[in-house]
């Protein structure tokens, strides 16, 4: 841990003293035309991830890249709307003038992607399957949180409760296997929890890149089912001050979300700040409203940096603070809500935005040092994180908490990249992480624990004319202490020390079989240590309908997936397709074995019943697909069409896994009109089709499929300070009763979320 401390502090200090990199300064100059008319294209952005520099094009297409490096190869992407997006190598050492031919095209591909591998890549390059969702697509999803927000994407799904949670599944797999990033470290919250989402604030997204798969040779642990990474808004140029502020509306559960950014680029120097705020009271659907779903949630967010000709430094720090309503009881066999003395809630009451209890309040703090040392050609990049959750649930006073835990965890990622010519491109990691876990209240879920891990890689990528191979391996270690703990002569918890270790590894391919046309392949192994719930939980918390037992002789997770893509992008049409094989060693779960129950009294002196869960291992398979199809027959017509299925196999007594989400049929036809004064205009019809899941495990029950109808219209208009951004997306319009196979409000009898409206807008300024 000292150890630790000091790092931190000898980064910081670098940090603030970074003019002891001193270096010449170097610039790049060059033009942006349209490939076939050779007219310059004003206000096309011009980016470098691995610098964060970025620059835009004046009225002569003509633009400057400043306070960067004087050598060193890396990935350039320009981005024009109504072009493809082009990217390619630049070798700063030899280039510093650029000529730049735009591919007119209704379709932005060749997305960069940086969770997929160590170096930022085009798709053309990548072997994994990964996914790039934009800020405009975010906000105009409608959805009331940032996983919500990308649920439809082929392949993900979430595990709702209610209006207010949502956690990511990918394909079949979700908690502690989904790994989420933010701001270049792992998010560390009680992922293993069902009542939270992920704790950041949605504003804050500029884009979010889904990495479908086993991610463990790249991440560690708990990467083993795929990565979701939220990158922040690109810094301004030198000489800029922007921001802008942005605020919607939804009809079912009144939710307002306001969030007001601002940020600068003074010489090198970089910094934003963003404040958001959301409150909504209780969802509803067709003529029912949850009473005590609502939430409310204040975040505030801030970075400061700098960008020079060594590379770059950047310090965020955030605060995200919710208050969540829990929703202990369904409704009655009338389909209503009744309060203790069995008198129905009316609509008003159920509408309040003062929470009852029960109620959670979750504070997450987080500090990033996110750094790129350009030491002659290779790059040293570093990331320092320090988060702090604090989770209380309130059930009998809205003073004192029940459940109060309080969890620190220190992370680090050191990785360098080895000087290349382009072709053959090696790279080395360690990283690394320390939690500490204690309860302040006094009720018990999980023990006072401390974990510490460490694991180290190597990767190698060799790139040809047509495509690339790459191959890597990688050590994990992690060691858990549980604490053991008495209360009032019994025992609550018994002490463990567990230790685990594993060697994964990943090799893959991606190849232009045919202009356009991609073919690609995986074959990596995952790794994932039992998370402390499923070591050593036992009891019931507010918001789940079930009592935990965990089991501290479980094993770590290992798995073996296998993964083929064909991916084809013209100018007018553009399809994907993947079939994944994944089998899992001691696969975890939680099971209701034998109906078993307990019984719990409470301060009032009523028993409650709830079913017993165990967590038990097994091996698994999961086996299923994605394919999606981009139809532009008419330049400003879209019809876009997805579908997803995964079918999971307990190979113990090939019984199907529990909470695997059903399959779904997308499809969306939208119409983009050129419309004089405006910008990006749009409108939009959806239609989602989700099949009956009639495969569940004995504690489980069918859900029945259902469609939903969603509509959506938006335009922007040009300002002198930039777009003003407009837009109404409407959601299950034809306000359908349905349950989500993955809903936690499902056993209690309660709906999905009805209809939704939501009315937005984005306004810039300075």
């Amino acid at each position: 841990m000292k150890k630790i401390h000091l790092v931190l502090v000898v980064l910081l200090y670098t940090f603030f003293s970074a003019s002891s990199f001193a270096a010449d300064l170097s610039e790049v100059k060059g033009k942006i035309t349209d490939g076939s008319t050779q007219e310059p294209l004003v206000g096309a952005t011009i980016y470098i991830s691995d610098l964060k520099a970025v620059t835009t094009t004046n009225s002569k297409g003509e633009f400057t890249l400043k306070n960067i490096p004087s050598k060193g190869r890396f990935l350039m992407e320009v981005r024009f709307v109504g072009y493809k997006t082009h990217s390619q190598m630049v070798d700063l050492a030899t280039i510093n003038t650029l000529s730049i031919a735009m591919e007119s095209s209704v379709i932005e591909s060749a997305e960069v992607v940086i969770t997929g591998s160590p170096f930022s890549s085009n798709n053309k390059t990548n072997s994994l399957s990964v996914v790039t969702v934009g800020k405009d697509k975010l906000a105009q999803a409608g959805g009331t949180n940032l996983v919500d927000a990308i649920s439809r994407i082929p392949g993900v799904s979430q595990v709702s409760t209610g209006g207010a949670i949502s956690k990511p599944t990918i394909r079949g797999l979700g908690y502690n296997r989904v790994l989420t990033m933010v701001d270049g470290a792992r998010e560390e919250a009680q992922q293993w929890g069902d009542e939270h989402g992920i704790e950041v604030d949605q504003f804050s997204a500029a884009r979010v890149e889904i990495l479908k798969g086993p991610a463990s040779l790249l991440y560690g642990s708990d990467a083993l089912g795929g990565v979701i990474n939220i990158i922040d808004d690109l810094v301004p140029p030198p000489g800029v001050f922007n921001g802008d502020f942005t605020t919607s509306y939804g009809t079912n559960n009144g939710l307002s979300a306001s969030s007001l950014m601002m940020q600068g680029n003074d010489n090198g120097f970089v910094y934003r700040g963003r404040v958001s705020y959301k409150n909504a009271y209780g969802f509803a659907y067709k003529n029912t409203t949850v009473p005590n779903s609502g939430f409310n949630e204040f975040n505030l967010n801030g970075m400061v940096g700098l960008n020079k000709s060594w590379g770059y430094s950047h310090l965020t720090f955030s605060r995200f603070h919710t208050n969540i309503g829990l929703v202990e009881d369904g409704p009655n066999e009338d389909g209503n809500f009744v309060n203790e003395d069995g008198e129905v809630i009316t609509k008003a009451e159920a509408q309040q935005r003062r929470l009852g209890l029960p109620f959670q309040n979750i504070n997450h703090y987080r500090a990033a040092l996110n750094s790129n040392f350009i030491l002659g050609k290779g790059q040293l990049k570093t990331t320092f994180a320090f988060q702090r959750n604090m989770r209380k649930e309130f059930e009998e006073s809205a003073a004192e908490p029940g459940l109060n835990l309080n969890l620190n965890s220190y992370t680090y990622d050191v990785k360098y990249y080895f000087p290349n010519a382009g072709k053959w491109e090696p790279a080395i990691g360690v990283q690394g992480m320390y939690q500490k876990n204690v309860n302040k209240g006094d009720e018990f879920l999980i023990p006072d624990y401390n974990s510490n891990n460490i694991g180290a890689f190597v990767y190698l990528k060799r790139n040809f004319e047509k495509g690339a191979v790459n191959i890597g391996a990688r050590y994990d270690y992690k060691k858990v202490n549980g604490q053991d703990l008495s209360v009032d002569g019994e025992q609550v918890f018994n002490g463990f020390d567990n230790k685990f270790s594993n060697v994964s590894g990943s090799i893959g391919f991606a190849y232009e079989v045919a202009k356009n046309l991609v073919l690609k392949g995986n074959a990596g192994s995952g790794f994932r240590a039992p998370n402390i719930a499923e070591l050593a939980a036992n009891g019931r918390h507010e918001g789940t309908f079930r009592y935990e037992i965990g089991n501290s002789k479980l094993k770590q997770e290992t798995s073996l997936q296998f993964d083929l893509g064909l991916e084809y992008t013209a100018k007018y049409v553009t399809f994907g397709l993947n079939a994944y094989a994944n089998r899992i060693f001691n696969y975890i779960y939680p099971g209701n074995f034998n109906k078993e129950t307990k019984d719990l009294t409470n301060e009032a002196g009523e028993v409650e019943t709830l079913p017993v869960y165990r967590f038990v291992q097994t091996k698994a398979d999961l086996i299923g697909g994605e394919a999606s199809m981009d139809f532009h027959l008419v330049k400003s017509l879209h019809f876009e069409n997805s579908f997803a299925y995964v079918r999971g196999i307990n190979r113990a007594d090939d019984s199907p896994l529990p909470f695997i989400p059903a399959a779904s049929i997308n499809n969306e036809l939208r119409f983009e009109p050129n419309i004089k004064g405006l910008a990006g205009s749009y409108v939009k019809v959806g239609v989602s089709n989700v099949l009956k899941q009639a495969r569940f495990d004995s504690f489980e029950t069918q859900t029945d499929g259902y469609t939903l109808l969603d509509a959506g219209i938006g335009a922007s208009i040009n300002t002198k300070k930039g777009k003003l951004n407009l837009w109404v997306t409407g959601q299950n319009l034809l306000d359908k009763k349905y349950y989500n196979h993955l809903s936690r409000y499902k056993p209690a009898g309660i709906y999905n979320t009805g209809r939704n409206v939501t009315f937005g807008i984005n306004v810039p300024f300075m």
